[in-house]
């Protein structure tokens, strides 16, 4: 049993949204060094793949979105940055098809688990039998 099986998954389309808006938002500010920018394209990588897995291959934001994320984040300041919002904004679009396929995300519905009795239990159950069992034996007639 995997962990996302264990483990009940955030809407995908969420957690995509928190991250376009680190980029996108007027209010955050713009990456401070290329590790940054690695980062945030690495992260934005991760929601087009797990995204794309929910949507028709054929969609026009989906194959945008990958072509656009197979390519490496250019050098120099201007250009990393300028390639990191067209990034987010591609992931962005690939939500918005998301939401507009009304796809659910797979694995965000939690399954029902079996019902597993602590040991403690277990251990009151077993002294419940046996102590029915002394009583009923020492009530039974001897012969």
């Amino acid at each position: 049993m995997g962990v996302s099986e264990s483990v009940p998954q955030r809407n995908r389309t969420a957690a995509a949204a928190e991250t376009i808006a680190l980029v996108l938002d007027e209010a955050s500010p713009l990456p401070e060094s290329a590790g940054d920018v690695e980062e945030l394209a690495r992260r934005l990588r991760g929601h087009i793949s797990q995204l794309g897995v929910v949507v028709p291959p054929e969609t026009s934001a989906l194959r945008s979105a990958q072509q656009l994320a197979s390519e490496g984040v250019p050098d120099g300041y201007m250009p990393s940055r300028v390639y990191l919002v067209k990034l987010a904004e591609a992931t962005q679009a690939l939500v918005a098809a998301v939401q507009a396929h009304d796809v659910v995300p797979v694995q965000t519905v939690p399954r029902r688990r079996r019902w597993k009795p602590q040991i403690n239990v277990l251990r009151g159950a077993v002294f419940a039998v046996a102590l029915a069992c002394l009583v009923w034996a020492a009530s039974v007639p001897r012969a």
